[in-house]
Parts: C-alpha cells; structure tokens; sequence
C-alpha cells in the first residue's frame, strides 16, 4: 500500500493550502469501527523511509487508537479538533516547512549533526508530527511528556525495518525532541523539532474551531480561532518560508500573536519565516453574540 496521494493532493510547487476540515470529529461508534477511520496522508514524493513509515502507521491500531481517544479527551474538555484530522495537517505543514528552508540550503540536524540526509529529517518531523498529541490519550496536563513515552515504543517496531541500529535510535531520539519541544516553553534545539512546533501552531483555519464556538465558548480563543478563515504556506521573498493568514475579523490578530508568534520565538525556525495577517472583505464578520461575565 503506498501512502504517496492522489495528484489532487499533491502541494503545488508555490504554495501549499491548509484546509479546514470539519470540526466534528469521530463518530461515536464502536473502538474497533472507530479507529478503522484513522488514516494519514502526506505527499512523499518519493521518500521510500517516509512511505514504509506511513504504511506502518495507518496498519497500526494502536497508534490510531490513541488519536481516536485525544480526540475523545478534547470533546470532553470542548476544545477544538486533536483526531487524526489535526495530526494529519500537522504532518503535511511539517513537510511543507521542512522542503523549504531545505530549498533556501537550511540545513536539519539529521544533516549538521548526524551525516544522514534530508529524507532522514522528513521522517523524523513525520514521527514528531504523528505521535506529539497522542499523550492527549491519557490527559491534557502534560500530555507532551506522555506523548514521549507512548511515542518510544511505538517508534521502536514502527522503525524496524525502515532503520538499523544505531541509526533507528537516532531517529527515534531526534523524534521525541520534536514531541517534547512542541509545548509552549519547550526549547527546540533542532530544525526538525522547530518545525513540528511551528506546524502545530498553524493549524488554524476556520472549521478548527467550530466545537467551542457552536457550544457557545465565547472567548477569546475561540472567537479569534474563527475569525482565521485560511493558511497559505509558500516560499518567502526575503525568507525562506512565507506564512499569509487570511482573516474574517482582527481577532485573529490574538490567534497569530499568542499561538503562532509563541511558536516561533525561540527555535531554529525564528528569523526564516514570515507572517502576513490581513482582514479581507469590504467589513468584518460579527462573531461575538455579547459578553457578560459571572455575576
């Protein structure tokens, strides 16, 4: 089974286009029907590392399980989309991320310091990606360090046969990195860690939100969460990459500065990314019905 997508779901060479699925997550139906709904794609363009990795995740029910239950977790909080919806933008933004700065010549860890090359870097952003929220499985608080065992093992038969060791160690080391730096003070040291981070932080498109403010979650997270109505992703003029944030109304404006600026500040990825952020359209859209709080 191979995991290189359909034409239509290849990124064009110029842009790449973050959709905003629908919000509603899994359907509640038995575990066994449920996870056999989990599957992810991603362009490999000829990855054979990247492919064998895939293939080994979507035949994997336990992985799939632990995406069905964040996604359980989060619609128990009323928080917006964690299923294998979110993992898989993630995975494709990392991707999106990681084949530009290699395009301006920056160079990944997996490079720099090990002497592999940047298909190597693809798989390990595709397993930071893929495995950063299954800690979410078990609990909100924290989920990143729960990420980071449920992760290890996981990796280690998943790898077989994609590495040999100590090869498939490294790669496994360099995954958790990116799984522990994703959290807000998480101190990403690596390229490829940087980029799973920032990606997490551009899942923002409108549908992303629409749980919280269906349920009647009015505040700012989730009114900012919907005024972004799409992410476009493509090579920077001055940067290497260029982030273009098209929005309903300015309380977006809290989306870009508290989640995705956070994001990049401090990692390897701070400096070679712009942001653009703009309200379109002639007026901006009412998304607050009214505001009172507790007496």
């Amino acid at each position: 089974m191979s995991s290189t997508p359909d034409r239509a779901e290849q990124p064009s060479a110029n842009e790449e286009r973050v959709p905003a699925p629908e919000a509603a997550g899994p359907a509640r139906k038995p575990p066994a029907e449920a996870v056999a709904e989990a599957r992810v794609r991603a362009p490999t363009r000829g990855n054979r590392k990247l492919e064998a990795f895939l293939d080994a995740v979507n035949a994997d029910d336990q992985v799939r399980a632990w995406w069905y239950m964040a996604q359980v977790q989060s619609e128990r909080l009323g928080m917006s989309d964690h299923s294998w919806v979110h993992v898989q933008i993630v995975l494709n933004v990392s991707l999106r991320l990681l084949r530009l700065l290699a395009k301006a010549g920056v160079e990944p860890a997996m490079v720099s310091d090990h002497g592999m090359g940047q298909r190597d870097a693809e798989v390990v952003v595709a397993a930071g990606s893929l495995f950063h929220d299954v800690g979410m499985s078990i609990h909100r608080a924290d989920h990143e360090a729960y990420s980071l065992f449920l992760a290890q093992g996981a990796l280690q038969r998943l790898l077989d046969g994609v590495y040999t060791e100590p090869a498939r160690s490294v790669v496994i080391a360099e995954a958790l990195h990116a799984i522990i730096g994703h959290r807000r003070r998480g101190e990403p040291y690596t390229v490829e860690a940087g980029v799973v981070r920032v990606a997490d932080g551009l899942d923002l498109a409108q549908g992303r939100s629409r749980l919280p403010i269906e349920a009647g979650k009015e505040g700012i997270h989730s009114i900012s969460a919907a005024a972004i109505d799409e992410v476009r992703i493509s090579a920077g003029e001055e940067r290497p990459v260029r982030v273009e944030i098209e929005m309903n109304n300015s309380a977006g404006i809290f989306q870009v500065d508290d989640l995705l600026a956070t994001k990049l500040r401090g990692t390897p990825l701070e400096g070679q990314v712009e942001v653009i952020a703009e309200v379109k359209g002639e007026s901006e859209k009412r998304l607050l019905s009214g505001f009172r709080l507790p007496s």
